[in-house]
Formats: structure tokens, sequence, C-alpha cells
């Protein structure tokens, strides 16, 4: 076999018996960690990407085949933005702000299907085009949910800032007011 066994066995083990085998590297490293996957987000954007991917094959097979782009654009971004999070690229590239382009990618994404579903359920008769606008709406939902839920940890975090923003202007206020009444 190749690559050649580094530490070949010279006695084999029965068959009934096994031994934990070394961690295998390589394209498991890759892959998202399993309570990453369990999570919401990770939950989210697995069914984002599997909506999408399944739109998009239906897409493939209709006639309405010019709505094809959006689905497979967000079925890619969905996945870069499953690993981004799985591999907390947030936390090494700082300079970007991934709450705003998570938002903004969801809310597109959901007018875009929103949009294109409708015109593939009312314009085009064949039973693929039908089945891209139902998983197409059901990714809107998706989608509507996860920006739904972006924009209330956006708005608590910026609530949060805000009061210690307030209270800190606050107290350099009463600071700079008893020092003028002296």
């Amino acid at each position: 076999m190749w690559p050649p066994d580094p530490d070949p066995d010279p006695d084999p083990e029965p068959a009934g018996s096994s031994r934990p085998g070394p961690a295998v590297p390589g394209l498991r490293a890759l892959l998202p960690a399993r309570a990453f996957l369990c999570s919401l987000k990770g939950r989210l954007l697995l069914a984002e990407s599997g909506l999408s991917f399944i739109t998009f094959i239906c897409y493939v097979a209709s006639s309405a085949s010019a709505f094809l782009t959006a689905p497979l654009l967000e079925f890619l971004l969905a996945l870069f933005f499953l690993f981004a999070d799985a591999m907390q690229l947030n936390d090494k590239w700082q300079g970007l702000c991934w709450p705003m382009m998570d938002f903004l990618r969801c809310v597109t994404a959901a007018l875009i299907y929103f949009a294109i579903s409708i015109t593939a359920v009312a314009k085009y008769s064949d039973g693929a085009s039908k089945a891209a606008g139902v998983f197409g709406f059901f990714a809107t939902i998706v989608f509507a949910i996860d920006f739904y839920l972006i924009f209330n940890d956006v708005a608590k975090f910026l609530k949060q800032g805000d009061s210690a923003d307030e209270t800190t202007a606050h107290k350099t206020e009463e600071e700079n007011s008893d020092s003028d009444s002296d």
C-alpha cells in the first residue's frame, strides 16, 4: 500500500482484537468540529448549504436554468462561512467585520431566493422548476432565521457597548460639572 507504513507491525493481531490507531491527519483536519456542527449556527449553515445545493441541482435539471447561478453562489458562500466559523477565522482575521458580512449574506440570499422561487413556481411549468421553487422557499426561511438571529446578537452587543459608553460619558460629565462649580 502507498504510502508505506513507517512502523510496520511485525505480528498482526487476531481479527477479534482491536487497538486504537493513530489519529488520521490530512483531510480530516479540514472537517469542522462536531461540537460546532451540533450548535445552532452550525446547523443553520449546514441547512443553508444543503438547501442551496439541492436548489442548484433542481435548477440545472429544469427549464428555469437561468436561475442556477444564485443557488450555486449561495452554496459556496455558505460553505465558506461554515468552514470560516468552524476554523475560527473570525478570531484570526479581525480586520473583517464577520457578523456584518454574514448578516448581509443572509439578507441578500433570503431576498434573492424569495424572488427567484416566486418566478420559478409562477412562470415555469416543469416539475424540476416547481421543486427548485419549493426548495428555494425553504432556503428563504432558513436564511431569514439566520439573519434574524445574527441581527439579535449584533443588537445585543451594540446595546452593551452603548450602555458602557453612556456610563463613562455620564461620569465625565459629572466630573466636569463638579470642577466648574468650584
